[in-house]
């Protein structure tokens, strides 16, 4: 499947460094969600349907990716 994602509005976490080393999230049509580098913005992005989303979301503050 192929996303167009020229028109997508990237935004950063507020909690992100100013030092450039930050990834951009983006809402898209239909509740996927584009996720791509800041250091390379015309790169390759990954792009979530809803459930994947939620569920990584939810993982993040269930502390699954912590480090041990």
């Amino acid at each position: 499947m192929r996303i167009d994602l020229s028109e997508a509005e990237w935004f950063k976490s507020s909690r992100s460094a100013s030092n450039g080393q930050c990834v951009e999230v983006a809402f898209l049509d239909a509740g996927l969600v584009g996720v791509r580098d800041s250091k390379n913005p015309t790169g390759a992005a990954l792009v979530f349907t809803p459930g994947e989303w939620s569920a990584f979301t939810a993982g993040v503050r269930d502390g699954e990716f912590d480090r041990p």
